[in-house]
């Protein structure tokens, strides 16, 4: 028989056993846990040192980054500078030099039709023809309004070396620092300039089709230049770049009175090479390429007429715009109608041109020859300045010289008479295209040659309707006058050519 206390012993050593037991178990989860929240804790702290590795290497760069921001306006490698609206310069001359009360310490609104948008300018300004400095004290852009008025909340001044003021030196140019400005394309835009001390004679552009408003004193700010003195001339202003995709190009054209502008109207920025920027905005494969009107009125290819001879202007007004991709040559009227020697001013003008294209392949560029307009009935008219024409179009035309031809002969005779326009499209001298004729001009020229073109139709403006059965184009792309592409073109004698 067990007593109770041998029944306590076995009772208390089984207690025993089983708390060594649960020791045991709750000694090894402790390990295992401990194990795991090192391991844990290592992991977090490995993390934490990389991760301060990782600021303090970075950290330099950000500040740098932070320090340094862009400048406005600097491209990136996929971002360059294209020209969106220039004008060929020239020594104005004396009758065509600003009005009372002169620059000198007033006010010039100017307005400008661009061709492509973007969101960063800059603005060149030139002091290249006269013979003493000319300082602009402030300058400011803004979008016009029409009639002098501009938009004050696009308004914005211009810098120079971070400067608002800026002298020139006779014979010299400035461009503005970049700066942002929302620019739409076909935008008009009014660059005002509160001048210093300016020179007796005057570089600018004579033939600008477009009213500029002159005020005295400091106006540069003004909403609207209501009373201002008005003069249908530009002063100073040079070129407009805008900072653009690396798939964007221009498109230079060179010629004289009829490229400049002569038949179409006034503040209607409707000559021929704003009719074709209108085109390609229109068209999804040449939105991206602007168009640089360098026309001069009276202008030659061979000698000084009005303004500098093309042949010599050709490195400034050509070779040298920002992010040119194609010429157009279209010049030579004016030294076959002042010529005395027809077969001679022809070959003249021939090797004048391979000079030109030469130098323009040299550059990488495509050059794209115009044929010269009818001028049948013209001052300019006679039998042996029709032979030079006639010689000179063909070898435009059939030399290859050219990597492509705009025949605008072709697409603006009298089918009845080509030596003569057809009458819709003559101003009434028989030498300019009228506001229809320059419309004509751009409808004439195959878009393919600048870029991919839509395969919708491309019809007249509406403010066109009026005249539609005279020439109902809606014509589907390539050109239906010449496959090739062809543009016509004419020019007036000096007097007519301002």
């Amino acid at each position: 028989m067990l007593n109770n206390h041998t029944i306590n012993d076995k009772n208390s050593s089984n207690s025993s056993n089983n708390k060594n037991r649960g020791y045991l178990i709750m000694s090894y989860k402790s390990t295992t846990n401990n194990i795991y929240v090192n391991r844990l804790f290592l992991s977090l702290n490995h993390l934490l040192h990389a991760l301060h590795v990782f600021i303090m290497v970075l950290l330099p760069f950000s500040l740098v980054s932070f320090c340094f921001p862009k400048p406005q306006g600097t491209s990136t490698s996929s971002e360059k500078w294209v020209g969106t609206w220039s004008t060929a310069l020239q020594l104005v001359e004396t009758g065509n030099n600003p009005p009372s009360p002169g620059l000198s310490n007033n006010t010039l609104r100017q307005i400008v039709h661009v061709s492509i948008g973007g969101d960063s300018l800059r603005i060149r300004f030139s002091n290249e023809f006269s013979t003493s400095t000319v300082t602009l004290n402030s300058v400011h852009i803004a979008v016009a309004e029409g009639n002098g008025t501009i938009d004050t909340t696009t308004d914005k001044a211009l810098f120079f070396n971070g400067k608002s003021d800026v002298t020139m030196a006779p014979g010299t140019a400035v461009t503005s620092d970049p700066f942002h400005f929302a620019l739409q394309p076909l935008t008009d835009v009014a660059i005002t300039i509160n001048f210093g001390r300016t020179s007796p004679d005057v570089t600018g552009h004579p033939g600008s089709r477009t009213t500029s408003y002159l005020l005295t004193g400091n106006k540069v700010s003004n909403a609207n230049f209501s009373g201002a003195v008005t003069a249908d001339h530009w002063y100073v202003i040079n070129k407009i770049d805008v900072l653009a995709p690396d798939s964007a190009y221009a498109v230079v054209i060179l010629g004289n009175s009829i490229t400049d502008g002569r038949g179409s109207g006034t503040n209607k920025q409707d000559r021929w090479p704003d009719e074709l920027a209108r085109r390609f905005q229109t068209n999804s494969g040449t939105r991206q390429v602007g168009v640089l009107n360098e026309g001069i009125g009276g202008n030659c290819v061979l000698g000084a007429c009005l303004g500098p001879s093309a042949i010599s202007r050709f490195g400034n007004d050509v070779l040298n715009q920002n992010g040119v991709k194609w010429v157009v040559i279209f010049e030579g009227i004016n030294d076959i109608g002042y010529s005395s020697n027809s077969t001679q001013i022809a070959q003249n003008l021939i090797s004048a041109f391979m000079q030109m294209i030469d130098s323009a392949h040299a550059r990488g560029l495509r050059v794209y020859g115009a044929t010269l307009l009818p001028f049948g009935g013209s001052s300019y008219d006679s039998h042996d300045h029709q032979k030079a024409w006639q010689t000179l179009n063909d070898w435009i035309r059939n030399s290859g010289r050219f990597d492509a031809v705009i025949d605008l002969d072709s697409a603006m005779q009298d089918p009845a008479n080509p030596v003569k326009l057809l009458p819709v499209y003559d101003s009434g001298d028989h030498l300019h295209p009228s506001e229809s004729g320059h419309h004509m001009m751009a409808e004439a020229v195959d878009l393919t040659l600048f870029g991919v073109a839509d395969t919708t139709t491309d019809l007249i403006d509406e403010k066109y309707d009026n005249q539609r059965d005279t020439f109902l184009l809606g014509q589907n792309y390539p050109n239906l006058f010449n496959p090739t592409t062809v543009i016509k073109y004419n020019s007036p004698k000096a007097a007519m050519l301002h």
